[in-house]
Formats: C-alpha cells, structure tokens, sequence
C-alpha cells in the first residue's frame, strides 16, 4: 500500500532513500557535464573515423546496459543496426555472465561495453575476443578496474564512468537512475562522430539543462499535486502499469519504465507501443489481479486479504498532438473499460532533450512509488 503522508515529506523520503534513487534522478543533468568532460578528455569529440561502422554491438549486464542498447538503436534508426548482445550463458565456478560476438563481427564492427562495476570477467574476455577478431572496442566502465586493465592490453578504449560521491552507499541496482546517463552520455559522443546520429556537444549541454529543470518539477520539496512524477507515482498504486507509447523514442522509455518498475519497486509493468498495444492490452482492461486468497477458508478475515492490482494505462508519447496518431483510440479504448489513464508528453525541444524528460519523470516517478511502498524508515 501506498504511504501518501511520506510523498510530501521530504524529511521522510530522504531518511527512507538508502539507495540514492531519488539523488541519483536528480543529478542526472550533473551526470551528464561529467560524462561529456569524460569523453572528451578520453579523445572521442576529435575522433577522425575512416566510415561507419558495419554494426554496432553493446554488451554490458543489466537493465542500463538494455536500455542503452534500446535508445542507441531507436536514435540510430536505419543508418546502422545496433544490438544488444545478450548472456550466452553462465559460468558454472564462479556464477558470472558470459557473453560472445555473433560469428560475422569482425574489423568493420564496432563493440560497446557498458558497465558500472568493470569487475565482470565474461566482458573482459569479450574484449579480448573483439580484438582478435580485429573488432573496435570502445567501454564506459570504472577507471582502474580489471576491464580497464583487459581493455590495455587490448588496445581497446575506455572512457571512465561517472560517478557520484554517495555511490558507495548505493545498492549497485543497474536499473537505478543514476548509471543511465553516465553511460548512455560519452556513446552519444562517441556515434555523433562516427555520424550514425546527431549529438553535438551543444545538444547535450541543453538535454543536461532539461534534466535540470524536471528534477526542479519533480523534486522532494514539490507537493504532489504540483509534482508529476509524484502524481503518476501515486496513480500507479494498486495497479497494473500498463504503458502504452507512441513514437519511436518514447517506445525504449516505456520498456525501461516498465522494467525499473519491476527491479527496483516490484512492481508488475507491461509496455507496448501503439497502435499494436490496442489488441495487445485490450483484453487487459476487463479485469483485476492479484495473489489470490484461500478461497477454501470462509471464514477468513478479508480485510487481509491482498488488493487487486487494477489495470492503468500510462500513455507516453514523445510527438505533439494531431496528425496520425493512435492516441484518441488509445484514450477511447481505456475509459470503454473504466480504465483509468495518466499521460506524460514533452515539452518542446530537440528529440534527446525530449527523451531526457521522459525518462526523468519515469525516473523520479519510480523512486517515489519504490519509496512510498517500502517499509517505514527507522527513528
């Protein structure tokens, strides 16, 4: 159950925050000037490539590095495909990720390592398969770490993570807010220069901007019903997320939304993209789910029982209104059902500084719900 006394209270929530969920949302723009600083000093804004890259491969554990990989692609678009490689497997001593390289990388691909730890040995040997294989490998990881180490003597490039103070008390989640752009940030540096999509330095000083300013709207001190990360946090209660997007960035928002949602509050989430979502989800709305009770003990106290989780349709879109746009049979299809319906749309501006919003509040949104069904803090 929701705790709506501890959403306005920012006392509480700090006491209550001993992931840095809500500090890592909201030094995200922070985390963006590092990561740029970082990549510079690192040499990627006067690369001076010979062509693009055949293929772009990312591996790395986790939510962040899926959602890197899922943006990346969705930025990208058709100019060159862009894959995650997932886990081929684990390795039976020590329990760690494996991954490999498909059978046809090779010197005209590029791999992308992402990782907030650097410990991992499967991406270490990863590295050193690409360099055999005459692969370019450039990776976001902690300075000073055995990938770092491999990455040496692989003639690989690293450009060091940024991190934040306080990180040393965090949980390490990938999903946790603050890794997304540290490491999504020096690879948009990075393919801005190989020209497989546009990311100027200019742009992303304003995306760090725009991040600025929603954690401004979407922190502690902003009451709920000023406070739109606060007001969907406090919609989602007793739901089942059902997170519809419609355009090409919002849809890597939703998947990631729906997936924080699930690592880090526990919370069950379903994203789809429109209109595909409509047939997809209909069916969805028609009922309420939960662990079911005994129904054998009649007479059980059923004010113990667990409350339904109801389904909630939470439109992102990352376009303006008007055109073709599946939105309005999105909404039809919702209140049809007695389906209630929250909504997240941009501000105006260039489609980072767009997609940043988006994943800010999602952000901000995730912690306060995380937060708010947690047990209460300790005196």
């Amino acid at each position: 159950m929701l705790d709506d006394s501890l959403l306005d209270n920012p006392e509480a929530l700090a006491r209550t925050d001993h992931r840095g969920l809500l500090r890592g949302a909201a030094e995200a723009g922070a985390r963006v000037r590092t990561a740029i600083r970082h990549a510079t000093e690192a040499g990627l804004a006067d690369l001076k490539p010979d062509g693009r890259p055949r293929a772009v491969l990312i591996a790395g554990p986790g939510v962040a590095a899926t959602g890197v990989a899922d943006l990346l692609a969705s930025l990208a678009g058709a100019s060159c495909p862009v894959t995650s490689l997932l886990p081929t497997g684990v390795a039976p001593a020590a329990g760690a990720l494996r991954w490999a390289l498909p059978g046809w990388a090779g010197s005209v691909d590029l791999l992308l390592i992402v990782t907030t730890d650097g410990t991992e040995p499967g991406l270490a040997l990863l590295a050193e398969q690409a360099y055999r294989r005459g692969c370019t490998v450039v990776a976001v990881a902690p300075p000073r770490s055995p990938l770092s180490e491999t990455l040496t003597t692989a003639h690989g490039l690293l450009v060091p993570l940024a991190t934040a103070p306080y990180e040393e008390t965090n949980d390490g989640s990938s999903a946790a807010p603050g890794p997304l752009w540290a490491l999504l940030t020096p690879l948009l540096v990075l393919l801005d220069r190989v020209g497989l999509l546009s990311a100027p330095l200019t742009t992303l000083q304003l995306v760090a901007d725009r991040l600025d300013r929603t954690a401004e709207r979407c922190g502690p001190a902003i009451v709920t019903h000023s406070n739109p990360a606060k007001t969907l946090a406090s919609e989602l209660a007793a739901s089942l997320p059902l997170v519809w997007t419609e355009g090409s960035l919002a849809g890597p928002v939703g998947r990631r939304f729906a997936a924080v949602l699930a690592e880090l509050a526990g919370r069950p989430a379903l994203a789809a993209e429109l209109p595909g979502a409509l047939p997809a989800h209909g069916m969805l709305l028609t009922g309420a789910y939960t662990a079911g009770a005994d129904s054998d003990d009649f007479f059980r106290d059923r004010l113990d029982d667990p409350q339904p989780l109801r389904p909630r349709v939470v439109l992102l879109r990352d376009r303006p209104t008007g055109g073709l746009s599946a939105a309005p049979a999105a909404r039809e299809l919702a209140l049809g059902h007695d389906t209630p319906l929250s909504e997240l749309e941009p501000q105006e501006g260039s489609d980072l500084e767009s997609l940043a919003e988006l994943l800010a509040v999602t952000d901000f949104a995730t912690a306060y719900l995380t937060l708010a069904t947690a047990s209460p803090p300790s005196d």
